[in-house]
């Protein structure tokens, strides 16, 4: 059996999920042969992942969203490096209760790519999510070296509010080691950069923007496209991704685009791993729309399907029906609220609750 699932949003780490899925099948069937690839998306424990799955796990100090310091970690193998934009520039580095639409900086993921840089990375898999930002990616770029000037000729303040005052920008003196690095834009989410389906639109009410700031932030990130001359950028899939950050990284770092599951997949051994298993098991918190559209249990699941192996899944809630995980590859699903009906506990004792919906796919499915 391959265990290969994302996190429990706000319970487990996809790294816990693998142990308690393990614990509980081998409770019930104590010969079975499991392989476990904790896997992501690009979001949130995307390093997690990578460390769990044989790279090296670093820390840097790097500036948080509101500008204190705050610790980041990147993941590294052999050239490879996995840099979580949360690590730096997430929602969970704002104090409780507090929200920063407008003033909230990824200066912190520029700091965090140098670090990356001085450690000879050639590749940079930029995975994007959770963020707290929506500053379209202006914060990374000013701290690799771009000029993102006032009227003045002074650096424009932080955050997608101070994007009003940009007048000139000039990217010509990033940090030269960015020509010789492929940068992968990872992400579950192919959002442009500004409008209706754009990263104020979408994300902002999440990060705490109210009307009159997504439209103010919509506004500034169309005036940043425009600067920059890259208004068909901004359009492209997975501008919008984290804030803008995608687009940031579509023109000043020359990334490249690709959903986060499918490259991780890759990094990850997944797909090797698929092909050793007779059945996988996979998937997240919450198995619901949003995951038929580039989450990694789909990821996982389409993989599966192309390998002819089966697939069944574990997680927290279900909100989709029988037809939809057909369609998806996922023969069946597993919920915690199947054997604890309040949502409460389940996040509260998610572990322990696993563990006996495992030992009930185990029973069923070996």
């Amino acid at each position: 059996m391959l265990i290969a699932a994302d996190k429990f949003k706000g319970s487990l780490t996809a790294v816990e999920v693998a142990e308690h899925v393990t614990a509980g099948i081998r409770k019930a069937r104590p010969e079975a042969d499991i392989e476990a690839v904790p896997v992501a998306d690009g979001g949130d424990g995307t390093v997690a992942a990578a460390v769990a799955n044989g790279f090296t796990r670093h820390e840097v100090e790097v500036t948080g969203p509101t500008g204190a310091p705050v610790t980041a970690a990147f993941a590294l193998r052999e050239g490879t490096a996995v840099v979580e934009m949360a690590e730096a520039s997430g929602l969970q580095h704002l104090p409780p209760g507090v929200f920063t639409p407008l003033t909230a900086t990824t200066f912190g993921v520029g700091e965090l790519l140098r670090a990356v840089l001085d450690e000879g990375a050639h590749t940079i898999i930029l995975g994007v999510g959770g963020s707290a930002t929506t500053d379209g990616g202006a914060g990374m770029l000013d701290a690799l070296g771009a000029r993102l000037l006032d009227r003045d000729g002074d650096s424009i303040p932080w955050g997608g509010g101070g994007l009003r005052e940009l007048v000139s920008a000039d990217l010509t003196d990033m940090d030269p080691r960015l020509k010789n690095v492929d940068v992968v834009l990872a992400s579950d989410v192919d959002n442009p950069l500004t409008g209706p389906k754009g990263a104020a639109a979408v994300y902002g009410p999440q990060k705490g923007a109210a009307d009159e700031d997504v439209r103010l932030l919509d506004d500034s990130l169309t005036h940043l496209a425009e600067v920059l001359g890259a208004q068909e950028t901004a359009a492209s899939p997975g501008a919008g991704a984290a804030g803008g950050i995608g687009f940031g990284a579509l023109v000043g770092l020359r990334a490249r685009f690709r959903p986060g599951i499918e490259i991780l997949m890759e990094e990850l051994g997944v797909e090797s791993a698929i092909e050793r298993a007779d059945l996988v098991v996979t998937g997240e918190g919450s198995l619901d729309e949003q995951t038929l559209h580039g989450k990694a249990p789909a990821g996982v699941a389409a993989a599966a399907r192309r390998a002819g192996k089966p697939v069944v899944a574990v997680c927290g809630r279900l909100a989709i029906g029988a037809k939809e995980l057909k369609a998806a590859g996922i023969g069946r699903a597993y919920a915690l609220t199947d054997i604890e009906s309040d949502v409460q506990r389940c996040i509260a004792e998610a572990g322990p609750l696993l563990e006996t919906l495992a030992g009930r796919l185990a029973t069923e499915q070996l």
